[in-house]
């Protein structure tokens, strides 16, 4: 048994394999079932998808609006040219074209250099068009030409307004004739396209009437008509025959009550509160057009009042024969009579007495002087929009006071603050007596409607729903890829995974829990020890007690021996 012990007999060698010598992840990937490959292709693809849908959903969000309102041809035009360059785009109802958004200006620019969009005025031509001239053309043909490139540039000026969309002008240009009573007047008419949710103010339509009134001579802007869309009359030359009103009277009574209102506001709003006033002003204004003409005469008044001579007239004949010697001779009669001298003011000078002699004839002298009478023209015309009256009602709320103990109540205004309010808004309006204004201030208390709050569940909420709208597309394609990677690729993966790293068997030494060891023991490979705990047990207990039989038992199968 020494012998034995000193010198064992040689082992069988045993062939064990190397750790390291295992199957590589495609070759145990390959070696998976067919239903396993299969899930996980169907796993990658479903993967790949929702990722390229996540990106191009999310992209989508880049969008903003190259061109909005476009006609269909120059919508048409424009996908054109953006198909052309190679740029993705989305087209929507109302004429609107999408873009991404980092492109928007550098698009427009383009665009812009091909001269796109045109517009509905695309095809309109102005004054370029006399630069083309053909020979034999006629007056009549150079006359249109003029009037269709006058309606051009008038039409681009309209256009270039931010709220005009498209526009077309109509010149009635009669022709003319030498005779001045003939000649007809010219007119214009203008259609507008309005852009959408914009309209035109009065200021603005008046300058579109003196814009084409003054473009075209003797075009006065009462023969301009300037329409919308659809069809309404924006221009306003006058009353309404139909009704007698007149939009700028009705707008000024408007105004004219506003602006007392609002004065009634600023002066009461600071004394009773934010929201504790309401008033209302009603205003009687009157449109008439009155003028009135009045003559005045009166005579030269004054003592050193000097008549203006108008004209003076003198006739005087006289038919005379020889004169012969009568009266007393001497010296007196020897000379001619002084000629009458009769002042314009005053008694007239005695006549001269008779002289000596006189001749025998007929003398006739006539003098008629007229004179300027006193004149004065009057002529007075009436101010236009003068206020008749004025009414004003003005409700004050109650006051709200809280007692000692808290609790809140409220009370009317007292009657001498309400006389102090009427005073104020009567200073504040002008207020006249003898136009008959009125001014009444009450204090009542307003009636406020209690509105209570909808409980609505937070699933119902609105922000809620806007949000889950959003997200439900991210979300479900989050939602396929997690099914993807985790029912279908993560079971594939972890089959064709590398088994964990066996655990290190144990020696005899080990097993037998003995601080000797067994000759021979250290060339002999480990054996495995029993995975079953209780059997474990039963050897190391048999081990501990009864070492030399187990010695034996093992020296036995390392000689290939059979126990008896």
């Amino acid at each position: 048994m020494d012998n034995a012990l000193s010198a064992p007999p040689a082992a069988a060698p045993v062939m064990i394999t190397p750790v390291d010598a295992q199957p590589n992840f495609v070759q145990r990937l390959s070696g998976l079932p067919m239903r396993s490959k299969l899930s996980m292709g169907a796993g990658l693809a479903a993967l790949a998808g929702a990722v390229l849908a996540i990106t191009l959903w999310s992209s989508q969000g880049d969008y903003r609006p190259l061109f909005s309102g476009l006609a269909d041809k120059d919508g048409g035009a424009v996908i054109g040219q953006l198909a052309a360059l190679q740029v993705p785009y989305k087209h929507e109802a109302g004429g609107t074209i999408l873009v991404p958004a980092s492109q928007v200006y550098e698009l427009r620019m383009k665009l812009a250099a091909l001269g796109l969009p045109k517009g509905g005025n695309g095809n309109t031509v102005g004054f370029e068009l006399m630069d083309k001239s053909s020979i034999g053309q006629t007056q009549f043909n150079e006359r249109l030409n003029f009037q269709r490139a006058l309606e051009g540039e008038l039409t681009r000026t309209i256009t270039a307004m931010s709220d005009v969309a498209d526009a077309r002008v109509h010149l009635a240009i009669p022709q003319q004739n030498g005779f001045f009573r003939e000649q007809q007047k010219p007119s214009a008419s203008v259609m507008l396209t309005l852009r959408g949710g914009r309209a035109l103010d009065r200021a603005q339509i008046a300058g579109i009437v003196h814009l084409v009134s003054s473009s075209v001579p003797e075009l006065t802007p009462k023969a301009v008509s300037v329409l919308d869309q659809s069809g309404a009359l924006l221009s306003q030359t006058g009353a309404d025959v139909a009704t007698g009103l007149d939009g700028q009277q009705l707008q000024y009574k408007q105004q004219v009550e506003a602006g007392f209102n609002k004065r009634i506001f600023e002066l009461l709003e600071p004394v009773v509160g934010r929201d504790n006033l309401r008033s209302t002003v009603t205003a009687d204004v009157d449109f008439s057009q009155t003028e009135a003409t009045a003559e005045e005469y009166r005579p030269n008044q004054g003592p050193n009042a000097q008549a203006a001579v108008r004209s003076s007239q003198s006739n005087e004949s006289n038919s005379a024969n020889a004169a012969q010697p009568t009266g007393v001779p001497g010296a007196a009669t020897n000379q001619p009579p002084v000629p009458a001298a009769a002042p314009i003011n005053g008694a007239a000078a005695p006549l001269q007495a008779a002289q000596g002699a006189q001749n025998n004839g007929n003398t006739r002298r006539e003098q008629v002087t007229n004179y300027e009478v006193d004149k004065t023209v009057r002529v007075t015309r009436g101010a236009v929009g003068n206020v008749k009256r004025l009414n004003a009602a003005i409700v004050v709320n109650h006051r709200t006071v809280t007692d000692a103990k808290g609790k809140t109540s409220t009370q009317p205004v007292p009657p001498e603050e309400v006389t102090r309010l009427t005073e104020l808004v009567k200073e504040a309006m002008g207020f006249n007596t003898e136009r008959g204004d009125s001014v009444k201030v009450i204090s009542a208390p307003f009636v406020v409607d209690k509105t209570e709050p909808a409980d609505v569940p937070l699933w119902k909420q609105p922000w809620l729903l806007d949000i889950a709208r959003s997200a439900i597309v991210p979300l479900a394609f989050v939602a396929i890829a997690l099914i993807a990677v985790f029912g279908m690729i993560r079971p594939a993966i972890k089959a064709a995974a590398p088994l964990p790293p066996e655990e290190k068997p144990e020696t005899v030494d080990e097993v037998v829990d003995d601080t000797e060891l067994l000759p021979g023991a250290t060339g002999m490979p480990r054996l495995e020890a029993p995975l079953h705990n209780a059997k474990l047990d039963r050897a190391r207990s048999l081990a501990r007690d009864n070492p030399v039989a187990v010695a034996n038992i093992m020296r036995d199968w390392m000689a290939g021996q059979t126990a008896s």
